[in-house]
C-alpha cells in the first residue's frame, strides 16, 4: 500500500516514517507555497534515510491568508493549523492509498480532529493515520533519541522545510525581518541529520 507523509525534516515527522514503513511504502512529502527552496532540506534528510521524496506544492493564496491570520491574532497557531488543513486536502487528493502525518499525542498545532480525519477519508477514500497521535512528548524523544540524531535549536537558525518557514519569509518581505518576532514567540526547532538503522 502506497502511503504519503507529509514531511518537514524534523523528528516527528521522521519518526512516524520509521513507523510506517513496516507496513506501508512510505513516500515522504514537503508541503510548499514557492516561496522559498526550503524543501530541499527535507529532500536532504527523506534521502539520507532512504526514504522516497516529492514536494507538494500548495496554494500561495493560503498561505497569504494564513499570514493575515497571524497578524490578526497576533500568534501563530490558526495560520499553521490553516496551512497544514490545506495541505493534508492536497495530499489526500492525491494518487495514495494511506496519508499521514506526525502530530502527536499534546500538539497545540497542527492538530486534526476525528471529525476531520473522518471527512478527509470520506471525501477522497484514503487512510489517515497519525502514528504518534498516541505518543507524548517524552515518549517521542526516547524514540528519536534511540534512532535518530538530530540538530535542535532556535526556529531561525534550523534548516527545516516546516510551514513556519514560509510563512516567516512571507512577512520577513512584507514587513522586515525585526516584524518576525511580533508574531512567532521563541521556540526549538529540529532537525533530523542521520537515521541510524539496527544491524538485527
Amino acid at each position: 500500500m502506497e502511503l504519503g507523509l507529509l514531511y518537514s525534516g524534523g523528528k516527528d515527522s521522521t519518526l512516524a516514517a520509521l513507523l510506517l514503513e513496516e507496513f506501508y511504502d512510505v513516500t515522504l512529502l514537503t508541503a510548499h507555497f514557492g516561496v522559498s527552496d526550503d524543501w530541499k532540506h527535507a529532500r536532504e534528510t527523506a534521502e539520507a534515510a532512504g526514504f522516497a521524496f516529492e514536494r507538494l506544492e500548495c496554494d500561495l493564496d493560503v498561505a497569504r491568508e494564513a499570514v493575515d491570520r497571524i497578524r490578526e491574532d497576533g500568534y501563530p497557531r490558526n495560520g499553521i493549523q490553516l496551512v497544514h488543513q490545506h495541505a493534508l486536502e492536497r495530499l489526500a487528493a492525491g494518487e495514495f492509498d494511506a496519508i499521514a502525518d506526525g502530530t502527536r499525542r499534546g500538539d497545540r498545532v497542527p492538530t486534526v480532529s476525528r471529525a476531520q480525519a473522518q471527512s478527509l477519508e470520506d471525501r477522497h477514500n484514503v487512510d489517515y493515520i497519525a502514528p504518534l497521535s498516541g505518543f507524548g512528548r517524552s515518549a517521542v524523544d526516547r524514540l528519536v533519541e534511540a534512532r535518530l540524531d538530530v540538530t535542535v535549536g532556535p526556529s531561525e537558525e534550523i534548516d527545516r522545510a516546516d510551514y513556519e518557514a514560509e510563512l516567516r519569509a512571507l512577512i520577513a518581505d512584507e514587513e522586515g525581518p525585526a516584524a518576525i518576532a511580533d508574531y512567532f514567540p521563541d521556540h526549538d526547532q529540529t532537525y533530523v541529520t542521520n537515521v541510524r538503522y539496527s544491524n538485527n
